[in-house]
C-alpha cells in the first residue's frame, strides 16, 4: 500500500508560550511510524502539513491511504483541518473524521453530549468573559482548563482552586493567555485512568492504564498537568508517575470504566482509535474527563502504545492495525 504520513513536528520558538507546540509530534514518533509501516511492507513518505507542502504533495502524488497524526495549525477546529482537505480531495485517511475531531477538541460540547448519553462527567461551567457568576451547582475544589486545547496545555497545579477569588483570577488569566473560553469543572479526587479503544476488525478495549502520581511528591502535582506530560520521567522535577497496566481495579469497576470509555468513543463518533481519560471518585464511579481521537503514538512514552503492549501487541502491529482498519472501512463505504 502507498501511504503518506501527515504530521506536525514539535518546534522550539522563544516567541511562543512554552506549551505552544505540545500537541505536535517528535521526530522520534514520526520516524517510528514510518519504520513500522515500512516493516509491514508499505511504501510511505512523511508529509509536513504546512499548507503549500500539503496541497502540492497531494497534487503531485497519488496515495492509497493517509496515516494522519496531524494536529493542524491553529483555531478551535485545527485537528479537523487536514482531514477536511483530504475529504475535499477524496483521499482516505486513518482515524476520526472532521466532525468528531472538532467536537472532541471542544471540551464543553463533548461534555454536553456525555451528559445527554448519561455518561458520568464532572459538573462544569463555561466562562466566556471571565466575569460570569459561578454556578451554585459547582462544588470546590474546581479545575480551570482552556476549553479547546489538548496535551494539558494551560493546566498546572495552580489550576486546581479551592475558593472563588482564586477561581476568577485563574479564569481571567487563562482567557488572557489562550484567547478562548474557559472550562471550569469539579476536580475529582481519585485514581487517574486512561482507556484505549482500537478498532482492528472489531472494536477492542485495551487494558486500562492507571497513572499513579503518589511518587510525584517533589513536584506537588498529582494529575496530568502540562509539565507532567511534557517532562514525564524527569527525576529532578519530581515528575515520575508510576504506571500500572492493567490498572489495579476490581472486576466490577474495570467493567464500568471500560463501558464508559466505549460509550464515549461511540458518542463522539470516533473511528479506528481513541483514548479516554477517566477519574474514579471515592465511590468508584468513573468520570470521563475528555476523549482524544488523536492519541500520542510515541513508542516509548505515549499511553496508547503502553496499553497496546499490555494487550500483547508490538508497536509495528499497532500501527498496521490502525492502517488496515481504516483501509477496510474505506472499502466497505
Amino acid at each position: 500500500m502507498k501511504v503518506a504520513l501527515t504530521y506536525n513536528l514539535k518546534k522550539k520558538d522563544p516567541t511562543k508560550p512554552a506549551d505552544y507546540f505540545s500537541e505536535c509530534d517528535s521526530e522520534e514518533t514520526v520516524n517510528s511510524i514510518l519504520s513500522a509501516l515500512r516493516n509491514k511492507g508499505h511504501s510511505v513518505e512523511a508529509v509536513d502539513v504546512e499548507y503549500p507542502t500539503l496541497f502540492s504533495y497531494f497534487k503531485k502524488n497519488r496515495v492509497d491511504m493517509v496515516f494522519n497524526i496531524a494536529e493542524g495549525k491553529h483555531g478551535r477546529f485545527r485537528e479537523s483541518e487536514v482531514p477536511a482537505v483530504l475529504d475535499y480531495l477524496n483521499i482516505p485517511y486513518t482515524g476520526s473524521d472532521t466532525f468528531s475531531l472538532a467536537l472532541a477538541l471542544n471540551k464543553a460540547l463533548t461534555k454536553k453530549i456525555l451528559k445527554a448519553e448519561n455518561i458520568p462527567t464532572p459538573n462544569f461551567q463555561l466562562f466566556i468573559k471571565g466575569d460570569e457568576e459561578l454556578s451554585s451547582e459547582l462544588n470546590f475544589p474546581l479545575i480551570v482548563k482552556p476549553n479547546c486545547e489538548g496535551s494539558a496545555k494551560g493546566i498546572n497545579k495552580a489550576n486546581v482552586v479551592t475558593n472563588k477569588d482564586d477561581l476568577l483570577a485563574k479564569v481571567k488569566e487563562c482567557i488572557g493567555i489562550y484567547k478562548q473560553e474557559v472550562l471550569v469543572e469539579e476536580f475529582i479526587e481519585g485514581k487517574e485512568l486512561t482507556v484505549g479503544i482500537l478498532e482492528n476488525g472489531k472494536t477492542s478495549i485495551l487494558p486500562i492504564l492507571e497513572i499513579d502520581f503518589s511518587s510525584c511528591k517533589n513536584s506537588g502535582e498529582y494529575f496530568y498537568s502540562w509539565r507532567m506530560k511534557e517532562y514525564q520521567g524527569n527525576m529532578d522535577m519530581g515528575l515520575v508517575p508510576t504506571f500500572h497496566c492493567p490498572a489495579r481495579l476490581d472486576k466490577e469497576t474495570e467493567e464500568k470504566v471500560k463501558d464508559a470509555a466505549l460509550r464515549t468513543h461511540r458518542a463522539v463518533g470516533c473511528l479506528d482509535i481513541s483514548r479516554t481519560d477517566i477519574r474514579l471518585d471515592k465511590f468508584n464511579v468513573p468520570y470521563v474527563l475528555e476523549i482524544n481521537p488523536l492519541p500520542g503514538l510515541d513508542p516509548k512514552e505515549s499511553n496508547f502504545p503502553i496499553m497496546a503492549y499490555a494487550a500483547g501487541m508490538g508497536y509495528d502491529d499497532l500501527i498496521e492495525a490502525i492502517l488496515i482498519n481504516a483501509s477496510e472501512r474505506k472499502r466497505l463505504n
